[in-house]
């Protein structure tokens, strides 16, 4: 199965730089506030002049044929989903543990003394994910860190040969284990992850790969509180975009995430792009706004975490 680029079911989830500033220390905007303008020459979240698409922007097809995997997964052992969503066997039974405690390992790729990411930062970037994650029922534990500077991993970018050599010299753990990858990344990127239902989730290849600095405390202006991590881990998790489909059924195949026709860029307070009920899910760790706007998952994409989990991961 394909895994990049405007193929079905890639197995990669880009996201961009973003415009404009706001300090590090910027908390999310009040219902009060103006919306902002949304980029319209962007396609994924990128720096002024850059030009990248998002490959995970797949079709309804594409999001079909996912769903057949996953269902054949938990088919396989037992398992169906119930109306919320819940992975359960034959007796109605919930498939995944009240808590999953989730391995994770830390790769931090530097090119000498460049990109060299703290001990101190990390720590707050795993505490980033328990935080939005805590209540989806997984606990991620570090397990270990590893610093390699490697000037040609340093500029990683997604599909490249580099990408593969460093992965397969680096990934640790089973389907179970997250490991992160931190780099300069090329193109203004932020970052991507690899998808469980892609046919990855048991070889090198998987795992999120992360710009080192949208990690808290870091450069990247508006995404450096910690959850492009938040957001690429979604992904390994299972979930898509919260705009995939855009207005059209079954969107992202979560029915509690009000449907919305293109990414929400900034933090734009009231914005509504379809008719269906609900306005824009700008503050879902799955849309494309500032980390400061950023702050929840649906109950509908934590049962689909779980379920994923459970059908592919566990």
């Amino acid at each position: 199965m394909s895994r990049r680029l405007a193929v079905a079911l890639p197995g990669a989830a880009l996201l961009a730089l973003g415009m404009g500033a706001l300090p590090a220390t910027a908390k999310p905007l009040g219902a009060s506030e103006s919306p902002q303008c949304i980029p319209t020459h962007a396609s994924a979240r990128v720096m002024p002049g850059a030009h990248v698409d998002d490959p995970n922007s797949v079709t309804a097809a594409d999001v079909a044929s996912a769903d057949k995997i996953f269902r054949a997964a938990l088919a396989a052992k037992g398992l169906h989903l119930n109306a919320a969503g819940e992975a359960v066997d034959a007796s109605g039974r919930a498939a995944a543990a009240p808590v999953t405690t989730v391995p994770v390992y830390f790769n931090v790729i530097t090119s000498g003394s460049n990109g060299n990411v703290s001990n101190t930062r990390i720590t707050q970037q795993m505490t980033v994910l328990n935080n939005a994650y805590s209540t989806a029922g997984f606990k991620f534990v570090l397990k270990g860190t590893k610093r390699v500077s490697n000037s040609s991993w340093y500029n990683v970018s997604p599909g490249s040969s580099a990408e593969r050599a460093m992965k397969t010299a680096l990934r640790k753990g089973g389907t179970n284990t997250l490991n992160v990858y931190t780099a300069n990344l090329g193109g203004g990127l932020l970052g991507w992850a690899t998808f469980p239902f892609d046919g990855n989730a048991g070889d090198k290849m998987d795992g999120v790969v992360v710009l080192n600095q949208s990690l808290p405390g870091g450069n990247a202006a508006n995404y450096n509180l910690g959850d492009t991590a938040t957001h690429e881990v979604g992904h390994w998790m299972g979930l898509w975009h919260t705009f995939q489909g855009g207005c059209a059924s079954p969107g992202d195949q979560v029915k509690d995430t009000p449907a919305e026709d293109s990414p929400a860029f900034e933090c734009p307070i009231g914005r509504n792009t379809c008719s269906a009920p609900g306005n824009d899910p700008i503050r879902n760790f799955m849309d494309y706004t500032y980390d400061s706007c950023m702050n929840m998952f649906s109950a509908g994409q934590k049962a689909r975490m779980r379920s994923m989990w459970s059908a592919h991961r566990a």
